[in-house]
């Protein structure tokens, strides 16, 4: 099993930065691929970008390409996602999920783990 844990929610203004962290805990593996994926009230949950065990080859969504950076620390055991240039839509409970396969995948059904979900509010 692994634990995963969101930080780094919270209210900002458009136009503002976050930094999210997802630290892994339990059977943890450096192999796992790591995605972040988000869920505004009344939508489905979506994509928002994944990354490789190497931390090579990060893919996002085209809603936030350009925008938001995903990295990681597997000495930490700890995934990031910074979002810059918040927009309103943007809002949504953003959580962190792992992947025991190495291949990235943006189908939120082929993820093994996730955690409980962090809060983002972007305000007009």
């Amino acid at each position: 099993q692994v634990q995963l844990v969101e930080s780094g929610g919270g209210l900002v203004q458009a136009g503002g930065s976050l930094r999210l962290s997802c630290a892994a805990s339990g059977r943890t593996s450096s192999s796992y691929t790591m995605g972040w994926f988000r869920q505004a009230p009344g939508k489905e949950r979506e994509f928002v970008a994944a990354i490789s065990w190497s931390g090579g080859s990060p893919y996002y969504a085209d809603s936030v390409k350009g925008r938001f950076t995903i990295s990681r620390d597997n000495a930490k055991n700890t995934v990031y996602l910074l979002l810059n240039s918040l927009k309103p839509e943007d809002t949504a409970v953003y959580y962190c999920a792992a992947r025991g396969a190495a291949i990235v995948t943006t189908s939120p059904d082929r993820y093994d783990y996730w955690g409980q979900g962090t809060q983002v509010t972007v305000s007009s």
